[in-house]
């Protein structure tokens, strides 16, 4: 009898053991595979150019741009009336020359479903800023949709396309969305700017380029400074209309300013 009640006790012992071990293999298993999940999720977060990583870079505040010295083109459609078309500049669409009541100077509208680029191609220096102004007019924000503006790798107007080469698109009707990215190489960022105060009213850009990398300012607000150029890539300024205005919104520009910097 005692030989038995021994037997049953030595089986429960092994028993128990046999389950210890095959937890800890099992949990062993578990570890490993929660090794290589995360570091496969580590390796496709890398590879995302819009990852937290690279949101990392926007959002920069506050900072004081520095514009060239050095003057390589400036159009502000002061030498043109009041209706006429801007030789300066070439599109698909129509570029009209418009006065704005209640702001200074004279705009170019900016028809829907266009594209518009420098009639002449600019050589542009290694470090330049080029700066302008948009105005959106429209009772609501949601009115106007995205547009785009950045330097493309040929000076073609044939259609209308948007972020195309090296970008910068601004969400009107998400009010406050702009992306910002580029195809060569491939990244993608994505931060937040606030475009509905400026309705109606001037906000500032300025592009300040520094070889391959491009900082990006909306009303001296930096959003953007990477490198969003190959080394040896072509730039052509362009602005992508928005593909559709509602309730007789639109866009105008203006005061455009390209100038390098003096060694």
């Amino acid at each position: 009898m005692k030989t038995a009640k021994i037997n049953i006790v030595i089986t429960i012992v092994l028993l128990l053991v046999s389950g210890m071990e095959a937890h800890a293999q099992l949990g062993g298993l578990f570890e490993k595979a929660k090794e290589k999940a995360e570091k496969a999720l580590e390796k496709k977060i890398d590879k995302n150019t819009a990852s937290t990583k690279a949101k990392t870079i926007i959002n920069a505040g506050n900072g004081q741009v520095i514009v060239g010295d050095s003057a390589v083109f400036s159009e502000d459609f002061s030498a043109f009336t009041t209706g006429a078309t801007a030789s300066s500049f070439k599109t698909n669409g129509v570029a009209n020359v418009v006065t704005i009541k209640g702001q200074k100077g004279k705009w170019m509208d900016i028809k829907d479903k266009a594209i518009y680029k420098f009639a002449r191609q600019i050589n542009y220096p290694k470090q330049f800023t080029l700066s302008f102004d948009i105005i959106a007019i429209a009772d609501q924000i949601k009115d106007i949709s995205p547009m785009s503006f950045g330097f493309a790798g040929d000076n073609s107007v044939r259609q209308h396309e948007s972020n195309i080469g090296t970008y910068v698109q601004l969400h009107y009707y998400d009010a406050n969305q702009v992306n910002i990215g580029s195809q060569k190489p491939e990244k993608f960022v994505s931060t937040t700017f606030d475009l509905e105060p400026w309705l109606d009213r001037p906000l500032h850009v300025v592009l300040a380029v520094n070889s391959d990398r491009m900082a990006v300012y909306l009303n001296d607000v930096k959003v953007a400074d990477t490198i969003l150029f190959s080394p040896t890539a072509a730039k052509n300024f362009y602005i992508s209309a928005p593909w559709q205005y509602d309730n007789d919104a639109k866009i105008l520009v203006s005061n455009f300013e390209v100038a390098g910097f003096k060694k």
